[in-house]
């Protein structure tokens, strides 16, 4: 593998927002959630969001991605109105409180939720089931946002019963196609649509790995590529079997030097969004990339 593969030369549009994926940008992870996996109920209140925006901005990111709903495994639901009063506040918030070059993401499945957001100053649509939801379609060629289509098999309490893959990496291919054909039909743009491989979602620890490694392979489908991975259990399971003895016990923020040197791998093989919890460690490890790059 080069250390320097040139990105995919893309632009993705909002009105007369601009962003250029052929240089990597990072999505920071706002998750407004009390049962996030890695930190829920730290960022709930409009004051705590608005600070965590701020550093996160302050150390590299370009997209900031709001989450009212928890997609851990095992996750409970959650009802239309209880991811509104998450989220919408939270996003009109933000779009008064930073400069509208700075980019809103909101992580959700809901066509309600996503219409209510953008109505306030959202640009993305990022959905881990990939329009799947009653309505979604349509919603997304009504909004003409960037939309992104992520794999996943079942839901958030079936899906680990749903990793079982002849052959992860073109199944996975496949699935996702599926998915943007079905999107293109019904309206979406195919400028508006990003794909995302879904790590931690009905993958099994073997899966990940060969994602991974093949990663590039997704090049393929030409479409822009957004990498997520931070302090997901593939990646404690990497330092569980490194059998170092201090990361037999860790915790979930310890995860975030793998996660990054994993994104450095995704990245070398094509990924323009890197979406993480840790965006200074992150924007240091890119920062090395792009200097390279230059020679």
């Amino acid at each position: 593998m080069s250390l320097y593969n040139p990105l995919p030369e893309v632009i993705i549009q909002r009105n007369t927002k601009q962003l250029d994926l052929s240089s990597p940008q990072i999505m920071g992870i706002l998750n407004v959630t009390p049962d996030s996996f890695s930190d829920g109920g730290r960022f709930t209140s409009v004051s705590a969001a608005l600070k965590h925006c701020e550093k996160m901005v302050n150390e590299g990111a370009t997209i900031i991605d709001i989450g009212g709903e928890s997609t851990r495994p095992n996750a409970a639901p959650v009802s239309t109105q209880e991811e509104l009063d998450r989220v919408v506040p939270i996003v009109t918030a933000l779009r008064q409180s930073f400069d509208k070059a700075l980019w809103l993401s909101i992580d959700t499945s809901n066509p309600i939720v996503i219409e209510a957001a953008v109505a306030v100053g959202a640009d993305i649509w990022n959905d881990v089931r990939a329009l799947k939801q009653p309505g979604a379609f349509d919603m997304a060629a009504k909004l003409d946002v960037p939309v992104v289509l992520m794999h996943m098999r079942g839901e958030p309490n079936t899906m680990d019963t749903l990793a079982h893959y002849d052959n992860v990496v073109s199944e996975v291919m496949a699935e996702l196609q599926s998915r943007v054909d079905l999107a293109i039909k019904s309206g979406v743009k195919r400028d508006n649509i990003i794909v995302d491989p879904g790590f931690g979602f009905a993958k099994s620890y073997e899966h990940h790995c060969q994602l991974l490694r093949q990663l590039a392979d997704f090049k393929a489908l030409q479409l822009p590529l957004l990498f997520g991975i931070s302090r997901k259990r593939f990646v404690g399971e990497v330092l569980e079997r490194s059998f170092i003895p201090a990361w037999q016990q860790h915790n979930k923020e310890q995860r975030d030097p793998v996660s990054a040197a994993a994104a450095l791998f995704a990245v070398q093989q094509g990924a323009s969004i890197i979406r993480t919890h840790n965006v200074a460690i992150t924007s240091q490890m890119l920062a090395l990339w792009q200097t390279l790059s230059r020679y």
